[in-house]
């Protein structure tokens, strides 16, 4: 499967993935991230049921804090 991830084309051998899934195998480990998932933004909670297939869009972005 062939997705675009953050304006770059990734490939994976699975069907499908969870946003969940996404997070883990990038390794994408930040306290506070946002997801985009086709033009929409996606709950935390939805993570899990979120399904990501060939040719979606998806942004995962690192939100930074401080002053």
């Amino acid at each position: 499967m062939k997705i675009t991830l953050n304006n770059n084309i990734e490939t994976f051998d699975n069907e499908f993935l969870t946003v969940t899934d996404l997070l883990k195998e990038k390794k994408f480990t930040f306290k506070i991230i946002t997801v985009k998932h086709n033009g929409h933004f996606i709950k935390k909670e939805d993570y899990d049921t979120t399904i990501i297939r060939d040719g979606d869009i998806v942004a995962a972005i690192h939100m930074l804090t401080g002053g």
